[in-house]
């Protein structure tokens, strides 16, 4: 079996599943971070984990990546594996994928200086597909992929989004 029809049976198996319990498509996934000394933060999710710091710029010690780094990592290859999954899945012709992110900031506003949002200003996906199918064809199923992709719709729709402040225990 070649790797799409492999990965192509993999998703029909779970949409099976998911057609027949559409319970088991809810899920909550909890990962945490945690920081003691300095800036240097570490991330856990199940068996995998993650470091990050800031830039000695602002106190940081430069032990991994910057936060931003891992969620521009997350979204360009959020989109760039939904949209394999969606052309493998509907059997449209894809070679490779490129996802590019940019995001435009305010910098200072991070910090409480001026009056912009410490949001994002802008993001902008920018997406390079080499297929051998119809420009059409491939440009819708992209469309589809990208109005089922929970990242890139978590950035595009508001969403409800609540913190809680409790106090450690011990």
């Amino acid at each position: 079996m070649d790797r799409n029809a492999e990965i192509r049976a993999a998703q029909e198996r779970v949409i099976t599943v998911f057609q027949q319990k559409p319970q088991a498509a809810l899920s909550t996934i909890k990962g945490s971070a945690r920081i003691e000394d300095g800036l240097t933060c570490a991330f856990r999710q199940g068996k995998h984990e993650a470091v990050m710091d800031m830039g000695k710029v602002l106190g940081g010690d430069e032990k991994g990546p910057t936060p931003g780094f891992f969620i521009r990592a997350g979204l360009a290859g959020c989109v760039a594996i939904g949209i394999k999954l969606a052309a493998t899945r509907e059997a449209v012709a894809i070679d490779a994928i490129d996802v590019d992110v940019e995001m435009d900031f305010d910098d200072g506003a991070m910090l409480g200086v001026g009056s912009n949002t410490a949001a994002p200003l802008a993001t902008r996906f920018i997406i390079s597909v080499r297929s051998s199918g119809p420009w059409e064809t491939v440009t819708a199923m992209i469309d589809r992929a990208l109005g089922a992709d929970p990242y890139f719709l978590a950035l595009r729709d508001a969403q409800n989004v609540t913190a809680r402040v409790v106090a450690a225990g011990g």
